[in-house]
């Protein structure tokens, strides 16, 4: 992990002697610090992924929008250059796409409704944001300080988040992935959003709750991200890369050579 001497607040890059893969850059929620993701991004980046996480944007909009821009223009951004946002970081990258920003795809996750008032008790919050214990307990670490407990509320969502996003004029593929249990945004009510979308992934995480890149299916979640970059980077009309063979039903219809 590295403090980046440009745009990012942490950043990870691909192991020593690879070949950089793409560029994923990262978009906290409400009330979490860059540091909640280092688990996320030290695996994406061991798949040669360089990853850079900024801040939370509901503390200051126009301040992220210009990391993310700089990020963009930055000389070691190697494409192809994906945003991953979560809760509103979600909403932060479907706002960067307005601007006409140069990505070739889009990771929501727990993508929330800014129009949905949900209570949530600080003592409870940890349980409701992640299902992975070890990361409840970083959460729960005060001295860490990785979050700041009791932002799950619409009040804390910017008026800039809050603006429509016309979902069916988003061009860039989209990986959608969702807590089957996300009691801060429901998955029944999300994908009816998500349906919008014309070129979209959808992966429901069992017993994933809100910040389902922390989800107790992390390694999962992260195989699920990086198995879409690595169908994105072959282009829209690429065949999937590893399809199920039918046993039973299977025929080999080439001839073989004798040897």
């Amino acid at each position: 992990m590295t403090t980046s001497p440009f745009e990012a607040v942490l950043a990870w890059d691909e192991p020593l002697g690879l070949a950089p893969r793409g560029t994923v850059i990262v978009l906290p929620g409400r009330g979490e610090r860059p540091g909640v993701y280092e688990r996320f991004g030290r695996r994406l980046a061991a798949d040669s992924y360089r990853v850079r996480v900024v801040r939370d944007a509901t503390e200051d909009v126009d301040e992220v929008a210009r990391r993310i821009s700089a990020l963009l223009a930055a000389p070691y951004t190697v494409g192809p250059v994906v945003l991953a946002g979560s809760d509103t970081g979600a909403l932060m990258a479907l706002r960067t796409l307005l601007t006409g920003a140069d990505v070739a795809g889009v990771v929501l996750a727990g993508l929330p409704d800014p129009d949905r008032e949900t209570a949530v008790a600080e003592d409870a919050e940890p349980e409701l944001r992640a299902s992975c214990p070890t990361h409840q307990k970083l959460l729960a670490d005060s001295e860490r300080g990785l979050f700041v407990a009791g932002t799950l509320t619409t009040a804390r969502i910017p008026s800039e988040l809050r603006d429509p996003v016309d979902l069916t004029g988003v061009s860039v593929p989209v990986l959608a992935v969702h807590g089957a249990n996300d009691q801060v945004s429901p998955l029944a009510h999300a994908v009816r959003r998500y349906s919008d979308l014309p070129r979209v992934q959808l992966a429901a995480i069992e017993d994933g709750r809100h910040d389902v890149l922390n989800a107790a299916h992390h390694r999962t979640v992260a195989a699920t991200v990086v198995l879409w970059l690595e169908q994105l980077r072959l282009g829209a009309n690429a065949g999937p890369i590893a399809r199920t063979v039918d046993l039973a039903s299977f025929t080999e219809t080439r001839e073989l050579s004798p040897t």
